[in-house]
């Protein structure tokens, strides 16, 4: 990853921590998350912050034009691992390959940081997402979520 093809894009990459990043950042997680409001991002955020999550950011001209959300667990299903929470390239900057850097972004870290898998979740409808997960980024389909509202 860190050969001279990946250097400049790795530049593009940023891990959002201040208030104004956050938030800028939450433009474009908001495409992804649109029951959202700032207040509430911004709420949630600093109790997911406190559990370990951290938010990631694909910057172009000084727009954020990708983000990716993540933490990093230990199961025992998954052994240690990154959680993606998030991933979201702003509707403008699709196809652009934003989405693909700042996975395989992702995928270096969790090597660095000892993780054996990186997993995620993604909506039933969201079948773009699937075939970019399955066929782009080499994900295997391995099990449905199942959710009960309380």
């Amino acid at each position: 990853m860190h050969g001279s093809i990946h250097r400049e894009w790795l530049k593009l990459i940023k891990h959002l921590q201040t208030k104004e990043e956050l938030l800028e950042g939450f433009q474009v997680l908001k495409e992804l998350r649109p029951h959202l409001t700032e207040d509430t991002f911004i709420e949630i955020y600093e109790t997911m912050q406190k559990e370990g999550y951290e938010l990631y950011a694909y910057v172009v001209k000084e727009e954020v034009v990708a983000v990716t959300g993540i933490i990093m667990l230990t199961n025992f299903y998954d052994g240690r691992h990154i959680y993606v929470y998030d991933l979201v390239t702003k509707s403008t900057g699709r196809s652009k390959g934003y989405g693909e850097k700042l996975l395989s972004y992702i995928e270096e870290l969790a090597k660095e940081r000892g993780c054996e898998k990186i997993t995620l979740s993604s909506g039933l409808p969201r079948i773009d997402a699937h075939r970019f997960y399955e066929k782009k980024m080499d994900y295997d389909k391995t099990s449905y979520v199942f959710r009960k509202e309380l």
